[in-house]
């Protein structure tokens, strides 16, 4: 006799572990995503092989000192390696549909996969809104309702990380307010020549803003921009001279690289949900952020994958499938100051303001 057995493929244990294998593909960040302290956005998963609800990301900062040389004695003058760490705390985060009756006729796999495009779309969507959110926040407060002397306090720690427009002179004496006021739709909108700004200000921050190695042993920092101040880069007439100029077509292509632009050391990839702040800046004119990122600008982690559940209630009538997930993303911050956690900077981030108006 011959027992009949489940494909391998149907169970849930494989159908959950397809779904967070595609559902990290499909993320509009997946690129930048990775376990390693050379992504952008580093991935832990420590938390899912034993019990607790927070994890740490570490930062050994580099030496800077100038070491001895000759017959000069190094007992003694060993320099003090210096490191700091950022908490992350993981909470469970989920979603369901109810599946019509007509689904209750299919098997459990069935219900699952009736219910796989919506729920994949929506995880998708909660992680890029998670990501979008903590680049803005204010050491880990959502900006929207962040105090004016906490963004003024946070300025005072970042100031090395914060460009408002044009120039480095709009930092009005750290008052963030009167800061983004200094910005008006003429001079300060994204431009190439802001975008190597941005990437000054990375290399000369203290510590500096480490970027990420691709291709090999190419280094490249990567920008997050809205489509308001993406369109402004676009039409730039240096990026569009530097476009016109490129006539080998494989460079061509290379410039503007899916709807990315390629400047100066930098991949500028436009995210459609970066919103502006509405009438911060000169004349009341839109403003909105611009995120210049090197290695480990976020942090994300897990305790528990993306996995579906199912729930039979009213007498069997209500046939729903749920998901869940036990993780959570922030911007890593590190302290600056004399304790670990003192006088806390962004990690991995520029964060640049720039004028940001609708089209007419």
């Amino acid at each position: 006799m011959a027992n009949t057995t489940a494909a391998t493929g149907l169970t849930p244990e494989q159908w959950d572990s397809k779904f967070f294998k595609q559902y990290i593909q499909g993320n509009a960040f997946s690129r930048y995503m990775g376990s390693s302290e050379n992504n952008i956005i580093q991935v832990k998963e420590d938390l899912t092989k034993k019990r607790g609800d927070a994890l740490h990301f570490a930062l050994v900062n580099r030496l800077v000192g100038a070491g001895v040389s000759g017959s000069s004695t190094l007992v003694g003058n060993e320099e003090e390696m210096k490191s700091r760490s950022h908490k992350l705390t993981v909470d469970q985060v989920r979603n369901a549909v109810v599946v019509p009756d007509f689904e209750e006729q299919k098997s459990s796999i069935a219900l699952r996969d009736a219910a796989k495009s919506v729920l994949m779309d929506w995880a998708m969507e909660e992680t890029r809104d998670r990501i979008i959110a903590e680049l803005l926040s204010i050491n880990g407060v959502a900006y929207g309702t962040a105090s004016e002397a906490q963004k003024d306090a946070w300025l005072v720690d970042n100031a090395d990380r914060v460009l408002f427009g044009a120039a480095k002179a709009n930092n009005a004496s750290n008052d963030h307010s009167a800061a983004l006021l200094q910005i008006d739709n003429t001079a300060d909108k994204l431009t190439s020549g802001a975008l190597s700004l941005m990437k000054r200000i990375a290399t000369s921050a203290n510590p500096k803003i480490r970027p990420v190695r691709l291709d090999g042993d190419k280094r490249f920092y990567i920008a997050f921009a809205g489509p308001q101040t993406f369109r402004d880069l676009k039409t730039d007439t240096t990026i569009t001279q530097a476009q016109r100029e490129v006539s080998i077509v494989m460079q061509n292509n290379k410039l503007f690289d899916g709807g990315d632009v390629h400047w100066d050391g930098i991949i500028v990839h436009e995210v459609d949900d970066i919103t502006p702040i509405a009438g911060v800046g000169a004349g009341g004119i839109d403003v909105s952020p611009v995120y210049l990122c090197g290695a480990q600008a976020l942090g994300v982690g897990y305790a528990k994958r993306w996995q579906t559940t199912t729930d039979v209630t009213d007498y069997g009538d209500k046939n729903g499938v749920g998901i869940r997930a036990w993780y959570d993303v922030d911007k890593m911050t590190f302290g600056s100051g004399s304790a670990d956690t003192d006088d806390l900077k962004d990690h991995g981030v520029v964060t640049g303001y720039f004028a940001a108006v609708a089209d007419s």
